[in-house]
């Protein structure tokens, strides 16, 4: 839609480039998908954070942005992108996007190079909020790296919103936008090498089930009820230019690892790679805990893996004012005589509050009593920095996807047969994990306060072990037997799970 010249359609100009759209059009829309705004709550208008400043040929204000907007910012034209619809010619400003703070590489450990390529490779980790590459040579050294916003986010924060969107007729929309991203992640990586994009000849490309098939533009009906099959569980090599990437040779070959089942997905499969524990004694477990809380633990040789939907509010969304980890985000929270302090990305102003922040300030608000073992605030909010407040419902909302995590984790070392004495290590794995205060994740009870002393971040492992498979072959074969040979716990259904839900939305 970028710079076309159309005289029977609306031109929209925003920040100094004109794109022609068909009347009728949600700002939001098209905003989203050239990678300029997110939209947690899938354009909704429920959660407020698509505010834009657009005037021009516009609709009326709606109920949904009279909510979320003050009586100065309506002034100042002000606008909620997803609730705003193109009638007619618009300017549209959107605010300079800040980069995230994220955890690009995980540990990787030392491996014997055998690549799937001849000059350059790149691996990708597809997340469901964010996008993370990085470029090989053939000797293993890693030339480049970066990362960037999941386009998707656009049709919604989780994976449900973004299956919702493909069933209504958005598969190929979806696939189009990351695939643009990962063209644009490749022809960065390839500008900070000082080579040309053609010249990377093989890719790895791993993520969870539901990012596999909205990047290939497989069916995610199956995904979406039970028993939640897969019509492909990957672990196939596929052509660039069958997926719609056109930043390398139309030839190049394409590895996507193996998934479990529908929500353990090949970004658990790699990150079992990277993080060694099939070469470590005594029993092991890996956790990221994302959107969609991913969890393994392996005893005796058996590998036991189950997924729980802790939701998005440890990657911002669905928190009041949640952010992702950049500029302005709080990060970490501390009590200083009974007073809370703050450390914000950037030293500068508070403008929200991010995963690792919100832990931190539960935590707090606990320990200085303003919250009760319930969750129960006297207050409907509880100002932490001059401009960002935790209310009532972000408690709530972290009540349910702390309690979804330690359920999991419970459940799976009882259907594995074990208990916390017994392992030897909690890895966790992912950005979110990264910056994580483990005490204070122990205190909220996002994780066993028990299993506190045995926890160790491992960063990205989902992209390491990517990357290793990109420079090793022979890893494809251990991957397909990780996937193949896991034993998934169900937990809908499951009734121990559904008890330990219930007891631990206690702090």
């Amino acid at each position: 839609m970028k710079q076309r010249k159309g005289r029977n359609m609306p031109v929209v100009t925003m920040n100094d480039v004109s794109y022609t759209v068909p009347s009728g059009t949600r700002l939001g829309t098209l905003l989203a998908r050239e990678g300029k705004i997110g939209m947690p709550c899938g354009g909704q208008g429920r959660c407020g954070k698509c505010k834009v400043t657009a005037t021009g040929a516009l609709n009326r204000l709606t109920e949904s942005e009279k909510r979320f907007l003050s009586p100065d910012e309506i002034a100042r034209g002000i606008r909620l992108a997803c609730m705003t619809v193109i009638e007619g010619d618009c300017t549209v400003y959107v605010a300079g996007e800040k980069a995230p703070q994220i955890r690009i590489r995980g540990e990787m450990p030392k491996i014997r190079l055998q690549p799937a390529f001849i000059t350059y490779g790149c691996a990708v980790d597809i997340g469901t909020t964010t996008l993370a590459a990085c470029l090989y040579d053939t000797e293993g050294n890693m030339l480049a790296q970066a990362s960037s916003r999941n386009p998707q986010a656009g049709w919604g924060a989780d994976v449900i919103s973004r299956m919702d969107a493909a069933l209504g007729g958005a598969k190929r929309e979806l696939a189009e936008a990351v695939c643009r991203a990962v063209d644009a992640l490749l022809l960065q990586l390839s500008e900070t090498a000082g080579i040309h994009s053609r010249e990377i000849d093989g890719l790895v490309i791993t993520g969870n089930t539901v990012m596999l098939h909205l990047l290939t533009e497989t069916s995610t009906e199956p995904l979406s009820h039970a028993p939640f099959t897969l019509l492909r569980k990957f672990g196939e090599t596929v052509e660039a230019g069958a997926l719609g990437l056109t930043a390398v040779e139309a030839v190049t070959g394409v590895y996507l690892p193996p998934c479990i089942s529908a929500f353990v997905g090949a970004d658990l499969v790699t990150a079992l790679l990277a993080s060694g524990i099939y070469e470590a004694p005594g029993i092991q477990m890996l956790t990221d805990i994302g959107t969609n809380g991913e969890m393994a633990l392996l005893r005796d040789g058996q590998l036991y893996v189950c997924s729980t939907a802790a939701g998005p509010a440890f990657e911002g969304a669905g928190i009041s004012q949640g952010m992702q980890g950049k500029r302005g985000a709080i990060d970490r929270v501390f009590l200083q005589d009974n007073e809370l302090d703050v450390h914000v990305i950037g030293e500068s102003a508070a403008e929200g509050i991010c995963g690792s922040g919100i832990v931190d300030a539960i935590a707090c608000l606990l320990e200085s009593g303003q919250i009760d073992e319930t969750g129960y605030m006297d207050k409907e909010s509880i100002l932490i920095a001059p401009s960002v407040a935790v209310t009532q419902k972000d408690v709530r909302m972290v009540q349910l996807a702390k309690s979804a995590v330690h359920a999991g984790i419970l459940t799976l070392l009882h259907m594995a047969g074990t208990g916390f004495g017994e392992v030897s290590n909690l890895l966790i794995a992912g950005g979110f994990g990264s910056y994580l205060n483990v005490e204070n994740a122990g205190r909220i009870g996002l994780i066993p306060c028990e299993m506190v002393p045995k926890v160790r971040a491992i960063g990205n492992a989902a992209l390491s072990g990517a990357a290793m498979l990109l420079l090793n072959l022979e890893y494809r074969a251990a991957c397909k037997k990780y996937a193949d040979d896991a034993k998934e716990i169900e937990l809908s259904g499951n009734s121990f799970f559904a008890d330990e839900y219930m007891a631990r939305m206690m702090f």
